[in-house]
């Protein structure tokens, strides 16, 4: 079973969610400011659930892949709830979520510099 990618496939249907829902069934009940980060909350989960899961797929940046579903889970997460009212302060958790996403894009940047392990794959001359 491959964990990371049905994590990132389950990032990408509660962006999609999420998305339609505040969109349709909460428009009218959010201010302009809990909209902001409503729309920045899926703004953000959607390319990272897209870039989690190629993580997954290639299962040679996993753990690039798992700071992205970290950071993605964080980073739009603590949005979400201000958005549907926690306490400002929740806005604090939300950095720690950017730099896991940070952390995996870079991660990734330096699994994909790595040679190949196995030595059957010949490598470019």
């Amino acid at each position: 079973m491959n964990r990371l990618a049905f994590a990132a496939a389950c990032l990408g249907f509660s962006g999609v969610a999420f998305g339609a829902f505040g969109a349709h069934a909460l428009d009218a009940q959010l201010t302009d400011e809990a909209r902001g980060w409503w729309t920045t909350a899926t703004m953000y989960l959607l390319p990272h659930a897209a870039a989690a899961l190629a993580a997954g797929l290639s299962r040679r940046v996993n753990l690039g892949g798992w700071l992205i579903v970290a950071g993605a889970t964080i980073f739009a997460g603590s949005l979400y709830a201000m958005a549907l009212g926690a306490p400002r302060w929740f806005g604090a958790i939300t950095p720690i979520g950017g730099l896991s996403l940070l952390a995996g894009w870079a991660a990734i940047a330096l699994g994909a510099l790595r040679k190949d392990q196995d030595p059957a794959t010949p490598s470019p001359t």
